[in-house]
């Protein structure tokens, strides 16, 4: 694999060890860590921390796929690897 190559991977790498550590924080950290804090809110008749653990970290998982998408489009062109 030559050099060019190595860094576009351990880019790409880096790009899912941030996001997917944002989804666990998230899924789990507000989900059931800190459930009890965010049950003094509530989010559409339903307390916050229910919401987390049944459709926030869904969402969240969501956009962050977007964001991924985006940020391989400039990595890919960056590296001169895009379709």
């Amino acid at each position: 694999m030559t050099k060019d190559m190595s860094l576009y991977w351990k880019k790409n790498l880096t790009y899912m060890v941030i996001l997917l550590t944002i989804w666990a924080a998230v899924s789990y950290g507000c989900g059931i860590l800190f459930v009890e804090q965010l049950n003094a809110f509530q989010l559409g008749g339903f307390p916050l921390g229910f919401w987390f653990a049944q459709q926030g970290a869904i969402y969240v998982f969501v956009v962050q796929i977007f964001i991924y998408y985006v940020l391989m489009q400039k990595l890919d062109k960056e590296f001169d690897v895009n379709e």
